[in-house]
């Protein structure tokens, strides 16, 4: 069991990064936050590699009110495969642990804003 602290996020150091996600806190890091959006990444991917500082940046912009979460899917094949991660970067939408709306490839900032906006 995870001890909670007074933070939004408390699977990271600080609520205004990425949590670190694995197959084992996954369920916990999206029911624990009414909104999160979870990255599904991988070391070799090279768009991946593009989104990594626009996710880094709206974990940061949006403090507070979403929860961002990171998720290898080389080592965390379990939930890839739950979710049916077929390309990546995807990123999953969840609210309240609840799989609301998937976003795949490497887009632009504002798309993911765009898309957010009517779970906020």
């Amino acid at each position: 069991m995870l001890e909670l602290t007074s933070r939004k996020n408390p699977f990271g150091d600080d609520p205004a990064s990425p949590a670190v996600l694995n197959d084992a806190l996954f369920d916990d890091f999206v029911r624990k936050n009414t909104l999160a959006v979870v990255d599904c990444w991988a070391e070799w991917c090279g768009p991946c590699r593009m989104i990594a500082p626009v996710i880094e940046q709206l974990s940061k912009e949006f403090a507070g009110r979403v929860a961002f979460g990171k998720l290898n899917v080389d080592e965390n094949p379990a939930t890839a495969a739950r979710y049916r991660i077929m390309s990546i970067p995807t990123l999953l939408v969840m609210k309240s642990g609840t799989l609301v709306d998937t976003i795949v490839g490497a887009v632009p900032k504002d798309y993911i804003v765009t898309r957010l906006r009517p779970y906020l």
